[in-house]
C-alpha cells in the first residue's frame, strides 16, 4: 500500500504531477459545460492538483481524500493562495455512509486504480450527483502491472469497454473517453508510455 501521506510535503515538487492535472482539468473543461453555480466534488484529491486548476470554472469544489497529509498540503496552498470557494474534508466513500451533500460534477484523477470495488464507488458517484450532474475520471488504460509495480496491489488499469459497462450499470448516460495525458516511466524493460484517459458521463 502506497503511504499517501509520508509522500504529500514532496507530491508538488513532481513536474508530471502538476502538468497532467493541468492536462486533465483542460479536458474537463473542454468536455464538460462548467459554471459559477456548479458545486464540485474532488474524490482522491490530494494536494489539489486537479481542483485548483478548475478552480475559477466552478462555485465551490469540495475536496476529500482519505490522506491527512495530502490534505494539510491542499489546506495550505489553499490558505496561502486566499481561496475562497474550495474546502478540504477527509473522507474515506468506499467505507462511510452516503453523504448527505450532493454534486453537480464528481471529478477524480488517478484514484479508481486504487479503490478495490469500482461498482460500489460508482454507485456513490452516482447517488452523490444532482440530476443531470457529470462524473469525470481520469485513470489508466489497462496494462500489465508494471505501472506501480509490486508496490501496491490495485487495479492494473481499466479497460475502457469493460468500465464503460460498470458506469452503464451504475445509472448513467452514454460515457465517452479520450486519451489525455501520458506518462512515461523506465522500467526493466526499458522507457514506457501509459495512457492517461478521461471519461466523462452524466447522470439523467
Amino acid at each position: 500500500m502506497i503511504d499517501f501521506d509520508s509522500k504529500a510535503r514532496q507530491w508538488d515538487q513532481n513536474p508530471v504531477f502538476i502538468e497532467r492535472g493541468e492536462k486533465i482539468a483542460a479536458a474537463i473543461r473542454a468536455a464538460v459545460p462548467l459554471s459559477r453555480d456548479m458545486r464540485a466534488l474532488d474524490y482522491g484529491s490530494g494536494t489539489g492538483l486537479l481542483s485548483f486548476p478548475l478552480r475559477d470554472a466552478l462555485g465551490h469544489i469540495t475536496l476529500k481524500d482519505s490522506s491527512a497529509g495530502m490534505l494539510e498540503v491542499a489546506r495550505e496552498k489553499i490558505a496561502a493562495q486566499g481561496v475562497t470557494n474550495m474546502t478540504v474534508r477527509q473522507a474515506d466513500l468506499t467505507a462511510e455512509p452516503m453523504p448527505e451533500e450532493r454534486y453537480d460534477l464528481i471529478c477524480s484523477a488517478m484514484t479508481l486504480h486504487h479503490i478495490p470495488d469500482t461498482r460500489h464507488i460508482l454507485a456513490v458517484f452516482h447517488g452523490l450527483l444532482s440530476p443531470g450532474g457529470w462524473v469525470c475520471i481520469a485513470d489508466l488504460d489497462r496494462e500489465d502491472g508494471s505501472f506501480h509495480g509490486s508496490e501496491v496491489d490495485v487495479h492494473h488499469g481499466f479497460d475502457r469497454q469493460a468500465l464503460a459497462g460498470l458506469v452503464t450499470a451504475a445509472g448513467f448516460g452514454e460515457t465517452r473517453f479520450e486519451t489525455v495525458f501520458e506518462i512515461v516511466k523506465e522500467t526493466e524493460q526499458g522507457s514506457r508510455a501509459y495512457p492517461v484517459f478521461l471519461m466523462v458521463a452524466r447522470r439523467g
